[in-house]
């Protein structure tokens, strides 16, 4: 489905992985999924409850057990984008009539959250906010063709099909505050520009991703989204929003390991994962 050729071993040895991961380093890219975290304003806020309590049920034996309800979009916290997600005047990726696959109760017939494979690749961080010098990117800032380039340069390792690449533009350290983190008590937050986009789209990655809400620039006098429509849409390039690229932009030299694993709900137009880099 995706453009990128999916890479198949023709041979597994589970005890040459194990020995040669065992003292990889472990980075957590993702947010926890938690009450007032920031959700982008085009998705559905994010809720969460207990729904038994310990105590309301209690079983002569002494057991008793508590679960909570949980209402969300697949769009919350650190989550990927299906490639029925985005569609171009009307059709998504591989020219699929968006009215049609989404007609009925079953929500899209293509493209669906459950098609995206789990994901073992090699990952390549373009760490902007470094290379530029700063801590984090001024809001609106428009990440050029020469800010993905002078980071790539940086990094050591050059984009290859069927990477993932990583976009850090520092704002992951504004999680906590969710008007700053998505841009409302500004002009915007920082992102890749069309010029950017269409740059990371002829490397033909399996997916990009930052540590944004919406991965591209949002400018609000001019939202567009068009970046969203290159690199899914027109490419079948999946998109992963909401990262925590901190530690990563502290350790990572060159390709690391990128591991995903996104949850399997049908038709859906995206998925929570928790990537996880190993260096």
């Amino acid at each position: 489905m995706n453009i990128a050729t999916p890479l198949h071993a023709t041979e597994f040895r589970v005890d040459s992985w194990l020995r040669s991961t065992a003292h990889a380093r472990q980075i957590d890219l993702s947010h926890p999924m938690q009450k007032g975290m920031p959700i982008h304003p085009a998705h559905p806020p994010f809720h969460i409850t207990l729904n038994n309590r310990h105590g309301d049920v209690l079983r002569g034996c002494g057991h008793s057990s508590s679960n909570e309800l949980m209402v969300t979009s697949t769009h919350s916290s650190t989550h990927i984008d299906a490639l029925c997600h985005v569609s171009e005047h009307g059709a998504l990726y591989g020219k699929h009539i968006a009215a049609d696959e989404q007609a009925g109760t079953d929500l899209f017939k293509v493209h669906g959250a459950e098609t995206i494979d789990p994901i073992f690749r090699r990952g390549v961080l373009l760490d902007v906010a470094r290379t530029r010098g700063v801590d984090a990117l001024e809001p609106a800032y428009e990440i050029t063709v020469a800010d993905l380039e002078a980071a790539q340069a940086a990094s050591g390792a050059s984009v290859m099909a069927g990477d993932v690449v990583l976009v850090r533009t520092g704002w992951a350290a504004y999680w906590s505050d969710s008007p700053r983190y998505l841009g409302l008590n500004s002009a915007g937050a920082p992102g890749p520009g069309v010029a950017a986009g269409r740059w990371l789209a002829e490397r033909r990655p399996f997916s990009v991703g930052s540590d944004t809400s919406a991965f591209e620039v949002m400018n609000h006098h001019n939202i567009t989204l068009e970046v969203h429509m290159i690199l899914i849409a027109q490419n079948g390039i999946h998109i992963i929003e909401n990262l925590e690229l901190e530690e990563l932009g502290r350790q990572a030299r060159g390709a690391f390991a990128f591991v995903a694993l996104p949850v399997r709900i049908s038709g859906a137009t995206g998925s929570p994962v928790r990537p996880v880099a190993l260096l």
